[in-house]
């Protein structure tokens, strides 16, 4: 019977310090901006309005049904209040602000449509561009068509090439258009099979092959696109097709693994850049072009940072990151310190108003010194030397993150390795005990059950 009361102990201290640190995670939660404003009012003033799309989870049904908040875009004023809100659609993605205008902005949506709305048997999604004036909250639709499905099908990004012709990244068809909105004619297309095989390349074909994430409309003309499943940034020329020794990565992982929203940086005095959110490797990376290739030339995370999915770089010389399992928007600055944090739920994108599209105008880091840093409070001021940083496998991979994806918004790698503990040690304590009753009944003769009885 001691060993019992023993193991009782010990269990129930594991059950309690589960609970504590798990309570803890909960009552100590980041908050995070609704339509009623931050629920704190201790969002520090930034000068610019920054919009934010956000993704939604939908593991357990509809949005809004799973652990995170529903799909949202808002934005935020200079002084930390809730300046536009919105949030009708499954799925916000790319934001950019309009040329020659101050409030007003464009965005790719996603809505998840059921049989019935698609005409036919099975689910499918209605991607479509918007554009909103953030000051009235007028709302003109701009382009949109339907896709089958609705997990790899929806599109992310869209960009301006003039105001009635966009650079679509079409996931679905695994391909860059041009399509004039006006008429709704597709009129140049790139298909990613002229380059890659799918026998040998990317993802599984045909459910999530190239899931083609990002395009970019980069000065010269050149378009610039992320394959995300070929862990690439490749490089268009709209008479020519792929520009084969501009990519920027190789399928290695040490480069880049399933990136998202790579921003080209020009640079009048040097060769140019390109900012990468290196999100299954849970950092912000820049590689500067050279005469050999790319090199890369700054890092940043942080001890939270956990599968970011957006970063601009600003003028100022500061970066805008956005960290999507880490349910916030964090500025950086110059010596790679965060001067400013939004906590919002599972972001997508953020734009900072009145700095250009994503990172236009942002200068390379060479060009400025920027100082990075590689996590755990180190600098990784040795990035153009050519030395490589390693993650954190632990917590990095699709498999970390798509657990940090499906938890709720508040648990973190403490709560998440206490849960691991707490159910399994309740689950055992409780099997415990049914055994070692169902033995001392076993145990007992019907002598003893008469002497008990009276």
């Amino acid at each position: 019977m001691r060993s019992r009361t023993v193991a009782r102990v010990c269990l129930a201290l594991l059950l309690v310090g589960s609970l504590l640190v798990v309570g803890h995670a909960y009552t100590t939660r980041s908050p995070t901006v609704s339509a009623e404003g931050p629920e704190t009012t201790a969002v520090e003033p930034r000068e610019g309005m920054t919009v934010v799309a956000t993704d939604s989870n939908t593991w357990l049904g509809q949005a809004g049904d799973g652990p995170r908040a529903n799909a949202e875009l808002l934005a935020v004023a200079p002084n930390g209040s809730v300046a536009y809100y919105d949030d009708v659609h499954t799925r916000y993605w790319d934001v950019d602000p309009v040329p020659n205008t101050t409030r007003t902005v464009e965005y790719v949506y996603a809505d998840h449509l059921n049989a019935s709305e698609c005409g036919g048997e099975s689910v499918c999604t209605r991607n479509g561009i918007e554009r909103v004036n953030l000051t009235s909250g007028e709302v003109t639709p701009i382009y949109s068509r339907v896709t089958p499905g609705k997990h790899s099908t929806r599109w992310h990004d869209a960009d301006r090439l003039s105001p009635t012709r966009y650079v679509v990244a079409d996931i679905a068809q695994d391909r860059v258009v041009v399509v004039n909105t006006t008429t709704g004619v597709v009129e140049w297309a790139w298909d990613a099979q002229a380059a890659f095989d799918p026998r040998t390349s990317g993802g599984p074909y045909p459910e999530d092959w190239t899931h083609l994430n990002d395009v970019e409309v980069l000065p010269d003309g050149r378009i610039q696109v992320s394959l995300r499943n070929h862990d690439r940034v490749v490089y268009l020329d709209r008479e020519t097709g792929l520009l084969d020794a501009q990519t920027l990565g190789n399928g290695s992982h040490d480069v880049l693994y399933e990136q998202h929203n790579p921003d080209y940086l020009a640079n009048g005095t040097g060769p140019p850049s390109t900012l990468v959110a290196d999100s299954e490797n849970n950092r912000v990376v820049e590689y500067r072009r050279t005469d050999d290739g790319w090199r890369r030339s700054w890092t940043w995370a942080d001890d939270r940072l956990q599968w970011p999915r957006d970063a601009d770089r600003l003028p100022n010389g500061h970066t805008l990151v956005t960290d999507s399992n880490g349910d916030r928007v964090v500025e950086v600055d110059e010596d790679g310190a965060v001067v400013w944090s939004l906590p919002v739920a599972f972001p997508y994108e953020a734009e900072r108003l009145g700095t250009g599209d994503e990172s236009t105008g942002g200068p390379p880091a060479g060009e400025v010194g920027l100082a990075g840093r590689a996590g755990e409070g180190g600098t990784d001021t040795e990035a153009d030397s050519g030395r490589e940083s390693t993650p954190d496998d632990s917590l990095a991979g699709p498999l970390a993150n798509s657990v940090f994806y499906v938890l709720p918004a508040w648990m973190g790698l403490p709560a998440a390795v206490a849960t691991v503990v707490g159910v399994p040690v309740a689950l055992g304590w409780l099997l415990a005990e049914w055994r070692w009753s169902r033995y001392r009944l076993l145990l007992r003769s019907p002598v003893s059950f008469g002497r008990d009885d009276r």
